[in-house]
């Protein structure tokens, strides 16, 4: 589960805070290569987490890739590459959008 802190500030706007969770920032845009990296190994991709260290994918990288991207671009065996798209991928880029258009 994700949580963000927030503050009350006196003239009432709220003021987000970079919380970090594992080691890295919350907001995947704000992750290094290392911490996508990182994130795959843990999720269980440990082979196909080299891909995003070779292609030097960042967190901004990673939100704006597409499934094809995701298929093609990395050079993975389709298996791994559709869980990774559909079950992380997407899902990040879905909770970025969420967490910034409030």
């Amino acid at each position: 589960m994700l949580t963000v802190d927030m503050e009350n500030k006196e003239n009432g706007s709220l003021d987000v805070k970079n919380s970090v969770e594992n080691g890295r920032p919350l907001d995947p845009a704000d992750w290094a290569v290392t911490d996508v990296v990182n994130y795959f190994r843990t999720a269980g991709f440990e082979e196909q987490a080299n891909a995003f260290q070779e292609q030097e994918i960042d967190g901004k990288s990673l939100l704006l890739m597409t499934r094809n991207d995701v298929l093609t671009g990395l050079s993975l065996k389709l298996g791994p590459a559709l869980k990774i798209y559909e079950y992380h991928v997407k899902p990040l880029q879905t909770q970025h959008l969420k967490n910034n258009s409030l």
